[in-house]
């Protein structure tokens, strides 16, 4: 992919979600960087994303200090011994999905004195392939998390499944708009729903995501070479 591929595709989306999500708010634009050179990377944040985020934690280390200024996110499965790569150097963890992950954050964070943001990764289509919280445990792990020492929780994300059925789509990112509307009345912290990536990110902000992670929509398929 070409840098002025990149940034034409970059406008095109910063485009289409200028009025923002179906409530007013402003669409936050993450770019998923995995498997991309630091060159690509680069180009996408000149050409204006919100901000870059990595799926695996060695790779962000090898790459991070070759990044130009842009905050810095995560949005892999972290496994609680892989925080070291990544603690006070990322600015939203998108992928909280469980009580062991959260301790040791909370634990590492309380020790440097500082907060990790974090979002509390949801399982809305209950799939056994994907992690995170069942929807149905969602609110008390939310005031949970939300009162633990070293994290800040700023929202939620959830991926949804792969599905032909639209209205069911819509009716999971609804689900999760109301999800995230009660929390906003329990903390002032709360600010993003993570949803939609290449494939769904339209209807979900059509629902009311504010936060979108996408990929191959701004360098091409991914080579996994």
């Amino acid at each position: 992919m070409k840098r002025e591929q990149i940034f034409t595709r970059v406008a095109q989306l910063k485009t289409q979600l200028a009025n923002g999500n179906s409530y007013g708010e402003k669409v936050t634009l993450v770019v998923a960087t995995k498997t991309q050179s630091v060159e690509a990377i680069n180009w996408a944040i000149e050409a204006g994303v919100d901000a870059v985020a990595e799926n695996k934690p060695q790779e962000f280390r090898d790459k991070n200090e070759f990044m130009l200024p842009c905050p810095r996110h995560f949005i892999g499965h972290l496994q609680t011994n892989k925080i070291k790569y990544l603690i006070g150097k990322i600015e939203l963890y998108h992928s909280l999905d469980r009580d062991e992950l959260a301790d040791e954050l909370a634990r590492q964070s309380v020790k440097r004195g500082i907060y990790s943001n974090v979002l509390v990764q949801i399982n809305i289509g209950e799939e056994e392939s994907k992690g995170g919280y069942a929807y149905q445990t969602a609110r008390e792990t939310f005031l949970r998390l939300r009162d633990t020492d070293g994290l800040k929780v700023k929202g939620f994300m959830a991926m949804l499944p792969e599905s032909k059925d639209e209205a069911l789509l819509r009716e999971l990112v609804k689900k999760m708009r109301s999800l995230f509307d009660w929390a906003k009345t329990q903390s002032d912290d709360v600010e993003y729903l993570s949803m939609g990536m290449s494939g769904d990110y339209t209807l979900c902000v059509e629902e009311g995501s504010n936060m979108i992670r996408v990929g191959s929509t701004v360098f091409g398929a991914r080579d996994y070479n």
